[in-house]
Protein backbone atom coordinates (compact mmCIF):
# COMPACT_ATOMS: atom_id res chain seq x y z
CA UNK A 1 0.00 0.00 0.00
CA UNK A 2 1.08 3.24 -1.02
CA UNK A 3 1.11 5.95 1.05
CA UNK A 4 1.87 9.99 1.51
CA UNK A 5 4.85 11.04 3.56
CA UNK A 6 3.63 11.33 7.70
CA UNK A 7 5.21 13.57 9.97
CA UNK A 8 4.28 10.84 12.67
CA UNK A 9 7.01 8.09 13.13
CA UNK A 10 4.81 4.83 13.96
CA UNK A 11 6.97 3.06 16.88
CA UNK A 12 6.01 -0.40 18.00
CA UNK A 13 4.48 -0.56 21.65
CA UNK A 14 4.14 3.21 21.70
CA UNK A 15 0.60 4.83 22.52
CA UNK A 16 -0.37 7.41 19.96
CA UNK A 17 -3.91 9.98 19.87
CA UNK A 18 -5.44 9.77 16.57
CA UNK A 19 -7.98 11.83 15.11
CA UNK A 20 -9.84 12.88 12.54
CA UNK A 21 -12.69 15.13 11.23
CA UNK A 22 -15.18 15.48 8.55
CA UNK A 23 -14.19 17.40 5.50
CA UNK A 24 -15.18 20.78 5.87
CA UNK A 25 -16.07 20.31 9.19
CA UNK A 26 -19.05 18.64 8.26
CA UNK A 27 -20.82 15.19 9.99
CA UNK A 28 -19.65 12.22 8.56
CA UNK A 29 -21.85 9.97 10.94
CA UNK A 30 -25.67 10.82 10.80
CA UNK A 31 -27.32 7.87 12.25
CA UNK A 32 -27.15 5.12 14.56
CA UNK A 33 -26.37 2.66 11.74
CA UNK A 34 -23.12 5.07 10.90
CA UNK A 35 -21.69 4.70 14.28
CA UNK A 36 -22.26 1.08 14.19
CA UNK A 37 -20.71 0.93 11.00
CA UNK A 38 -17.44 2.45 11.85
CA UNK A 39 -17.04 0.70 15.63
CA UNK A 40 -17.90 -2.60 13.35
CA UNK A 41 -14.70 -1.30 11.30
CA UNK A 42 -13.00 -0.81 13.91
CA UNK A 43 -12.75 -3.47 16.00
CA UNK A 44 -12.07 -5.94 12.20
CA UNK A 45 -9.30 -3.89 11.48
CA UNK A 46 -7.88 -3.82 15.02
CA UNK A 47 -7.37 -7.05 14.80
CA UNK A 48 -5.80 -7.08 11.43
CA UNK A 49 -3.21 -5.10 12.00
CA UNK A 50 -2.44 -5.45 15.39
CA UNK A 51 -3.83 -2.57 17.15
CA UNK A 52 -4.87 -2.01 20.59
CA UNK A 53 -7.82 0.38 21.23
CA UNK A 54 -7.27 1.77 24.29
CA UNK A 55 -10.19 4.43 24.22
CA UNK A 56 -12.16 5.79 21.55
CA UNK A 57 -14.52 9.03 20.95
CA UNK A 58 -17.22 8.99 18.13
CA UNK A 59 -18.82 12.58 17.48
CA UNK A 60 -20.76 13.61 14.98
CA UNK A 61 -18.40 15.51 12.76
CA UNK A 62 -15.01 14.11 14.06
CA UNK A 63 -13.58 11.38 15.89
CA UNK A 64 -10.80 10.70 18.47
CA UNK A 65 -8.86 7.46 19.48
CA UNK A 66 -5.71 6.23 21.54
CA UNK A 67 -4.20 3.04 20.01
CA UNK A 68 -1.24 1.43 20.79
CA UNK A 69 1.23 0.42 17.65
CA UNK A 70 1.75 -3.62 18.10
CA UNK A 71 3.16 -4.31 14.78
CA UNK A 72 5.27 -1.93 12.40
CA UNK A 73 3.15 0.01 10.03
CA UNK A 74 0.41 -0.96 11.48
CA UNK A 75 -1.62 2.32 12.70
CA UNK A 76 -1.01 4.14 9.51
CA UNK A 77 -2.87 1.12 7.67
CA UNK A 78 -5.18 0.36 10.40
CA UNK A 79 -6.41 4.08 9.84
CA UNK A 80 -6.41 4.09 6.17
CA UNK A 81 -8.19 0.98 6.09
CA UNK A 82 -11.19 2.47 8.48
CA UNK A 83 -11.48 5.93 7.43
CA UNK A 84 -11.18 4.56 3.27
CA UNK A 85 -13.91 2.00 3.91
CA UNK A 86 -16.47 4.07 6.06
CA UNK A 87 -15.81 6.66 3.44
CA UNK A 88 -17.14 4.30 1.07
CA UNK A 89 -20.16 3.21 2.96
CA UNK A 90 -20.87 6.76 3.61
CA UNK A 91 -21.07 7.80 0.27
CA UNK A 92 -22.79 4.88 -1.33
CA UNK A 93 -25.54 5.10 1.54
CA UNK A 94 -25.92 8.89 0.86
CA UNK A 95 -25.46 8.88 -3.15
CA UNK A 96 -22.63 11.47 -2.77
CA UNK A 97 -18.68 11.35 -4.06
CA UNK A 98 -15.62 13.08 -3.00
CA UNK A 99 -13.91 13.18 0.55
CA UNK A 100 -15.24 12.52 3.35
CA UNK A 101 -12.32 13.25 6.20
CA UNK A 102 -10.31 16.26 6.03
CA UNK A 103 -6.97 15.39 4.61
CA UNK A 104 -4.99 12.40 5.84
CA UNK A 105 -5.75 11.09 9.83
CA UNK A 106 -4.01 13.19 12.37
CA UNK A 107 -1.81 11.53 15.06
CA UNK A 108 0.97 12.65 17.66
CA UNK A 109 2.96 10.57 20.27
CA UNK A 110 1.58 10.32 23.87
CA UNK A 111 5.07 11.07 25.40
CA UNK A 112 4.40 10.14 29.32
CA UNK A 113 1.84 8.88 31.58
CA UNK A 114 0.38 12.09 32.63
CA UNK A 115 -0.10 13.28 29.12
CA UNK A 116 -1.56 9.67 28.26
CA UNK A 117 -4.31 10.14 31.31
CA UNK A 118 -4.51 13.76 30.30
CA UNK A 119 -5.47 13.32 26.17
CA UNK A 120 -8.05 9.81 27.85
CA UNK A 121 -9.46 12.09 29.84
CA UNK A 122 -9.83 14.79 27.05
CA UNK A 123 -11.47 12.16 24.73
CA UNK A 124 -14.09 10.92 27.38
CA UNK A 125 -15.25 14.28 28.00
CA UNK A 126 -15.55 15.60 24.14
CA UNK A 127 -19.34 14.88 23.91
CA UNK A 128 -19.68 17.86 26.43
CA UNK A 129 -18.83 20.18 23.30
CA UNK A 130 -22.11 19.02 22.12
CA UNK A 131 -23.84 19.59 25.20
CA UNK A 132 -23.98 15.62 25.97
CA UNK A 133 -23.40 13.78 29.39
CA UNK A 134 -20.58 12.18 28.90
CA UNK A 135 -21.37 9.14 31.20
CA UNK A 136 -24.63 8.83 28.78
CA UNK A 137 -22.88 9.36 25.41
CA UNK A 138 -23.11 6.07 23.39
CA UNK A 139 -20.04 6.56 21.20
CA UNK A 140 -17.64 6.59 23.91
CA UNK A 141 -15.45 3.98 25.71
CA UNK A 142 -16.04 5.82 28.84
CA UNK A 143 -19.19 3.30 30.00
CA UNK A 144 -16.28 0.65 29.42
CA UNK A 145 -14.12 2.27 32.00
CA UNK A 146 -16.33 2.95 34.75
CA UNK A 147 -17.18 -0.48 33.96
CA UNK A 148 -20.99 0.27 32.93
CA UNK A 149 -20.27 -1.63 30.02
CA UNK A 150 -18.22 -4.37 28.82
CA UNK A 151 -16.66 -3.47 25.29
CA UNK A 152 -13.32 -6.17 24.54
CA UNK A 153 -12.07 -4.51 22.47
CA UNK A 154 -11.18 -1.52 24.74
CA UNK A 155 -7.64 -2.35 26.22
CA UNK A 156 -8.29 -0.33 29.98
CA UNK A 157 -5.74 -2.20 31.77
CA UNK A 158 -3.06 0.44 31.26
CA UNK A 159 -4.65 3.29 32.30
CA UNK A 160 -6.33 1.63 35.11
CA UNK A 161 -2.40 0.85 36.24
CA UNK A 162 -2.07 4.28 37.49
CA UNK A 163 -4.94 4.09 39.97
CA UNK A 164 -3.97 2.01 42.84
CA UNK A 165 -7.02 2.03 45.12
CA UNK A 166 -8.50 -1.33 43.96
CA UNK A 167 -11.25 0.24 42.58
CA UNK A 168 -10.10 1.63 39.21
CA UNK A 169 -13.23 2.23 38.13
CA UNK A 170 -14.10 5.39 40.84
CA UNK A 171 -10.80 6.24 40.62
CA UNK A 172 -11.08 7.15 36.63
CA UNK A 173 -14.59 8.93 37.12
CA UNK A 174 -13.04 11.12 40.10
CA UNK A 175 -10.15 11.70 37.82
CA UNK A 176 -12.28 12.64 34.42
CA UNK A 177 -14.33 14.56 36.45
CA UNK A 178 -12.08 16.48 38.84
CA UNK A 179 -12.51 20.63 38.51
CA UNK A 180 -9.56 20.65 36.56
CA UNK A 181 -10.74 21.50 32.59
CA UNK A 182 -8.44 20.05 29.62
CA UNK A 183 -8.76 21.55 26.52
CA UNK A 184 -7.46 21.04 23.38
CA UNK A 185 -5.38 23.59 23.85
CA UNK A 186 -3.65 21.84 26.46
CA UNK A 187 -2.99 18.77 24.18
CA UNK A 188 -1.46 19.82 21.10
Amino acid sequence: MIMGYRKTVFVDECYYHVYSRGNEKRDVFLSDKDYSRFMSRLNEYSKVDKVEIICFCLMPNHYHLILKQLKGGSITNFTHRLQVSYAMYFNIKNDRVGHLFQGPFKAKLIEGDEYLLQVSRYIHLNPKEIGKDPIKYKWSSLKNYLNLAKDSRINKRFIYDYFDSGVPAKDYKNFVFSSEEVTSEDLF
